[in-house]
């Protein structure tokens, strides 16, 4: 085998099969970390627990690995320039109805404070979007699911330009959250969503609906870290 060919071998094996766009022309692209992620470790959750594997090619296909796709640039590029699975000018994020975020509102607050910033009272915020920057929301998740958080599109109802879809996220809860301690069960939830796209099947507007407790019930589950540290105390304080 040639240099030439070795190269193009190395390159095609280090290509994410669920996301397009991440290694085109990585050089010129700027990226969060400095180089282009690597997705090895969430892949195979999302190997060993999807429920549907779509033929390579069907719109089902074409649709998850649009949103993963989507995801990925949102994470891990820090210049709109760069997108290419969205239409910058005119992309809207609405998550539960509420008022839609612009592709750089998105980009800065990050995909989880998008999907999880809410108008509850204070008193019934399972997460305070609001307090949270970029940097941290990703930390608390990374934390939590440190083999990744999966993502699976379960159902399309219709196809280009406006495609209905049924979605599924999970992950096992094996890191800390929020002070909570890892359960080690899967944490899971399902939900709703739209995706309006251009002539180049780039995205301009997305909705997503889907019900946030599924996802903090299972976070919140465990104990709390500060309670089981004072419980189990100091041995030499304890009375024999």
């Amino acid at each position: 085998m040639s240099t030439a060919q070795a190269a193009e071998a190395s390159t095609a094996a280090a290509r994410d099969k669920y996301r397009s766009f991440l290694h085109d022309e990585a050089e010129k692209i700027q990226w969060r970390h400095g180089r282009p992620p690597t997705y090895d470790t969430v892949n195979q959750l999302f190997e060993e627990g999807r429920t549907k594997e779509w033929p390579k090619g069907s719109l089902e296909g074409t649709v998850q690995n649009a949103i993963k796709s989507w995801e990925m640039e949102l994470t891990h590029k820090t210049r709109l320039q760069d997108f290419k699975s969205i239409n910058p000018d005119k992309f809207k994020l609405i998550v539960n109805g509420r008022e839609g975020l612009s592709a750089e509102e998105t980009l800065k607050a990050g995909s989880y404070n998008a999907l999880l910033k809410n108008s509850l009272p204070e008193e019934f915020k399972f997460y305070k979007a609001e307090e949270e920057s970029f940097e941290s929301s990703h930390e608390a998740f990374r934390s939590a699911f440190p083999r990744g958080f999966a993502w699976e599109v379960s159902s399309v109802y219709s196809g280009p330009p406006l495609i209905a879809f049924k979605f599924r996220h999970w992950g096992f809860f094996e890191g800390p959250f929020k002070g909570h301690a890892p359960t080690g069960e899967k944490v899971e939830f399902c939900g709703l969503g739209t995706l309006k796209v251009d002539e180049s099947l780039r995205a301009e507007d997305v909705e997503i609906y889907y019900d946030p407790a599924e996802l903090f019930g299972g976070l919140l589950k465990g104990s709390s870290i500060e309670d089981s540290t004072t419980a189990q105390g100091c041995p030499f304080s304890k009375k024999t």
